[in-house]
């Protein structure tokens, strides 16, 4: 998520198990330690446009490097809090700062490798957006109550909340994927595969991409508290295949980024609609059920001993707005 609601949730979980005259200080350490994970997004190269694809939310959010992370924020925290907690006691709040480091993201739809070295597969639960504002509030108003009154109860509260609006991230996404797999039913549509994720800041309205014959279908679907789903009919485009690109080269760099930016994107590529030298990520668009990729790379056939570029598309007008908060509202969409 956010690198806000990072730190919150380090500090969060640091507070709830701290000792009433430890709180400032744990909330601090976690804090910190929640933060550091994030730092991975220095790791970038000005010729290969592609790496900090590699390794944003890599290594440093792994399970197995949660203790080497926590290590490393009690070796910084250590000057400025040796005073009131000995070393143990600051790697254990650092522990539990860097813990959900990992664990958020992958509730998200942008993937986590979670489990490496073990497995290169990118976790993502898709329960929750990469920024949800209530979210937010509730781990921040559960650590400014704790600070405020020096107890971890309203900490423990917060985190409870926050467990519980995952979850609720949960059922919504089993409800929208029930109205996607009807709606490809209506269609004759046989699924091959499926991807749902809430949209920006919300968990009522989803984007639902899925394969059939060949071809990658995008809806929009809003799954209200009290009313009726309703289904925002999209449109398609054809599956990027290997065989699109006959003069694409075994073995040549950009065959390789290709593959990189495939597995970054879950299989979910195809050509950008407006840009046919553009490879675009399917999953994500400014509207849930628009065919124009948020970000992509650009194919030049001309030059293939070269890393591909990387290219994003978030310009949006009055027009996208509206269309996205009448979708989030449940009406009609806007004429054009």
């Amino acid at each position: 998520m956010d690198i806000l609601t990072q730190g919150l949730a380090g500090a969060v979980i640091a507070s709830s198990m701290a000792r009433p005259q430890q709180l400032r200080t744990a909330a601090a350490i976690g804090l910190f330690a929640g933060l550091l994970a994030d730092l991975d997004v220095l790791i970038r190269s000005q010729d290969d446009a592609l790496l900090f694809l590699d390794f944003h939310r890599h290594f440093t959010h792994a399970l197995v490097f949660v203790p080497f992370g926590a290590l490393i924020a009690a070796l910084v925290a250590w000057p400025f809090a040796r005073r009131r907690l000995a070393f143990p006691a600051i790697w254990e709040f650092a522990l539990l700062g860097y813990l959900p480091s990992g664990l958020i993201d992958a509730c998200t739809s942008y993937g986590t490798s979670l489990l490496w070295p073990f497995s290169d597969a990118r976790v993502a639960w898709r329960v929750i957006s990469i920024v949800d504002p209530l979210f937010t509030l509730v781990l921040l108003t559960g650590l400014l109550l704790a600070l405020g009154r020096r107890s971890p109860l309203p900490a423990r509260i917060a985190l409870a909340m926050a467990l519980l609006y995952l979850l609720f991230g949960l059922m919504q996404r089993e409800r929208a994927e029930a109205v996607a797999r009807e709606l490809a039913a209506s269609r004759g549509h046989v699924i091959e595969r499926i991807v749902l994720h809430p949209t920006l800041g919300n968990v009522l309205l989803w984007r639902s991409v899925y394969s059939a014959s060949g071809q990658y279908h995008v809806d929009g679907v809003r799954v209200g508290l009290l009313s009726a789903p309703l289904a925002y009919r999209g449109g398609s485009l054809p599956q990027y295949q290997p065989g699109d690109l006959p003069r694409l080269q075994t073995g040549s760099v950009l065959a390789r980024d290709i593959a990189r930016f495939t597995h970054f994107s879950d299989g979910f590529v195809a050509r950008h609609p407006d840009r046919p030298d553009v490879l675009g990520d399917v999953r994500y668009a400014l509207l849930p059920n628009s065919t124009l990729p948020l970000w992509g790379i650009r194919l030049d056939l001309a030059q293939q001993d070269r890393h591909v570029e990387f290219l994003t598309f978030r310009q949006h007008g009055d027009a996208e707005r509206r269309a996205f908060a009448a979708m989030l509202l449940g009406q009609p969409l806007p004429a054009p």
